[in-house]
């Protein structure tokens, strides 16, 4: 394992974090709280609790994850893409360090961002509401995990994207509508019948209920079931990540 070399790329993705730190930590965490003043404020007056819990309270898990698929995506997808864009990612693949290493520096330095940057909105919702976690271990876990899944997805992006219209049409047009879909502002058991059911194949209700229920002991489904969907979503992200630096696909003319 070339430590060095890992190394390298995860502080160089780091480190560009904290030169833009307006667009990568600023504009999330005020977005974020845009949405705690507009539902938690604004509908929560009308929608007293969801299952025992203040509507505030209930969207904090939601809105977290919200924040950590959309910004893991990113920052993964922008960090491999733009050494695509400029020609230096045939520096990167002629060094010294394999493909695992790569990932490890790209991904990890994503996966980090967007785990600093949901402690931060954590944080910052206790301005508005006010929320327990039953279980923070659990709670870190999915935050971590969810953060790792979603930069590999990102960082698959990234090769996969030939323009920044690409970059961006994934995120934008599948992964956000799925988040919001996905029980952010609401239990999915208060969705007709029909609809549960056609909601339960969103995998991104799955990551939500997960995350709600290391708050506050409640889901929409088993917590073993979301687990093993975060499990199901990484091992095939991961296995397209291999397929994709054997084969030179998007990475070598």
């Amino acid at each position: 394992m070339n430590h060095y070399g890992v190394k390298a790329i995860y502080f160089y993705e780091l480190a560009r974090a904290w030169r833009t730190l307006m667009q990568s930590i600023a504009s999330p965490v005020l977005s974020t709280s845009l949405y705690f003043i507009v539902f938690g404020s604004a509908i929560g007056s009308r929608i007293v609790e969801i299952d025992g819990i203040s509507y505030g309270a209930f969207i904090v898990p939601g809105l977290l994850m919200l924040t950590i698929l959309t910004e893991s995506t990113s920052n993964a997808s922008f960090g491999i893409y733009m050494p695509k864009f400029t020609g230096t990612i045939y520096e990167v693949l002629s060094a010294p360090v394999s493909g695992v290493e790569i990932v490890l520096g790209y991904v990890g330095a994503a996966a980090t961002k967007s785990v600093i940057l949901g402690l931060i909105i954590l944080a910052t919702a206790r301005l508005f509401v006010d929320y327990s976690i039953m279980h923070p271990v659990w709670m870190l876990l999915f935050l971590v995990l969810t953060a790792l899944t979603f930069s590999l997805l990102g960082f698959l992006i990234g090769l996969w994207a030939n323009s920044f219209e690409q970059l961006q049409i994934i995120p934008m047009m599948v992964i956000t509508p799925l988040t919001f879909l996905g029980g952010t502002f609401y239990s999915i058991n208060m969705l007709p019948d029909l609809w549960q059911k056609i909601t339960l194949l969103n995998p991104v209700v799955y990551l939500v209920s997960g995350f709600r229920w290391s708050f506050y002991g409640s889901a929409d489904v088993h917590i073993g079931v979301s687990l093993g969907m975060i499990a199901l979503f990484m091992t095939i992200c991961l296995g397209l990540i291999i397929w994709i630096f054997r084969t030179g696909y998007k990475l070598k003319p």
